[in-house]
């Protein structure tokens, strides 16, 4: 797919916001560096952002308060970027309320043709979990913005004319039939209506902002996806769902994603070419990391995350905008839900920004903050970003000071 053109025509980029998500946590030992400030040295696991790491801030001692009594891991992915104080449960006992990205989207998605945009990298084909292991992203309690795991049906979604020709025709149609049985309903019936026609004129805005993109979308001549997921190398169905992502904040569709590289839990085989001769499985690796040659192992897969991020991220680094490049005025957030998957703690998550936010972030830093410091409060710090003013998210205590 080809990355270039459209960002740089605009005169001040709008903010884009990330978010990268792998499973299980990571070996603590191999990501935290020891030092901190400016040019600190890399640890290990991070050694392959060494080619962008001037526009990379590492943050640690962010935490996430854990509910007792429902799942580590389903807690750690689907309460991962909520804004929910653990007293907040969802009727099946989770902290769910409204995720960052979508508050952020509450805003960036009035100018956009998509509110956001949800991706996974799930490689199973069998239902061994439920939703809150293989969605981040909330609209609210019991109500998920569900990921989508096949780059064809991405592609459609965002590029396919013909698609959103058919639905225009359906919309209007349906906009059509309201109008001519509105003056039959009573009060209540007719404020139902109301709703579900305000509903239809967002998704008949949504076309109109694609349309408008149209002809600039096409003289980048993007090309689909051609290989069925299930036959991707794990890191090619990695980076080919990040350039999907790419395009989509490139192109102004939407100015808000996440990425999940793997549900949580989930210890059906994995697949990992080049890296591994037989199957593994990523969760019961973390339960093992005591044995030499397992965490060895689970070190080099949690490298290969990080390398995953680094591709994409130099490739937003790559699309030239009027003052800069689509990461500088990006955060890519590279995170987990979980610090240690063995233990399935939830105090020093994994947390990493590549982007400048436009030059809103101070970079090529590690800044390690005080013991329990709500990992909300760096989510407050972006929805400010962002635009989107709040005091409190969740169980925040403040905003982090970036700049």
């Amino acid at each position: 797919m080809e990355l270039s053109g459209l960002a740089a025509k605009n005169e001040k980029p709008p903010i884009r916001t990330a978010f990268f998500y792998i499973p299980n946590g990571v070996v603590q030992s191999a990501w935290n560096p020891t030092e901190t400030g400016r040019n600190f040295a890399l640890s290990p696991t991070l050694k392959p952002i060494e080619s962008i790491r001037e526009k990379i801030t590492l943050f640690s001692n962010l935490d996430r308060i854990k509910v007792p009594g429902t799942d580590g891991h389903a807690q750690a992915s689907s309460c991962y970027l909520t804004t929910a104080r653990p007293d907040e449960l969802s009727p099946a006992g989770y902290p769910l309320k409204r995720t960052i990205d979508q508050v952020i989207a509450s805003e960036t998605g009035r100018h956009t043709a998509f509110r956001s945009l949800e991706l996974s990298c799930n490689p199973y084909e069998d239902n061994r979990e439920s939703v809150y292991f293989d969605n981040i992203s909330w609209f609210g309690p019991s109500h998920v913005a569900r990921s989508i795991r096949d780059p064809k049906a991405v592609f459609n979604r965002l590029f396919n004319v013909t698609e959103h020709a058919a639905h225009r025709s359906v919309l209007d149609l349906v906009m059509e039939d309201a109008r001519s049985v509105r003056h039959k309903l009573g009060k209540r019936d007719q404020a139902k209506l109301g709703e579900y026609m305000d509903s239809v004129r967002t998704v008949e805005q949504q076309i109109e902002r694609v349309n408008k993109r149209q002809r600039e979308i096409d003289r980048m001549k993007i090309v689909p996806p051609t290989k069925p997921w299930q036959a991707m190398r794990r890191d090619e169905f990695i980076r080919v769902m990040g350039d999907l992502m790419i395009l989509a904040l490139q192109t102004d569709l939407t100015r808000v994603a996440t990425l999940m590289t793997g549900p949580e839990r989930w210890s059906s085989p994995l697949t990992v070419h080049g890296l591994f001769d037989n199957t593994v499985s990523h969760h019961s690796m973390t339960h093992n990391q005591n044995k030499e040659r397992v965490r060895h192992d689970l070190e080099a897969l949690e490298r290969f995350h990080v390398e995953q991020f680094h591709y994409v991220a130099e490739r937003m680094d790559a699309i030239e905008e009027s003052n800069g490049t689509l990461l500088d005025n990006s955060m890519f957030v590279f995170g987990s839900g979980l610090s240690s998957g063995e233990l399935h703690i939830t105090n020093n998550l994994p947390t990493l920004i590549a982007g400048k936010a436009g030059g809103a972030l101070r970079t090529n830093r590690h800044e390690k903050f005080a013991e329990g410091t709500p990992i909300a409060n760096l989510w407050v710090s972006m929805a400010n970003i962002n635009e989107v003013h709040v005091d409190q998210l969740g169980d925040s205590t403040g905003a982090l000071r970036l700049t």
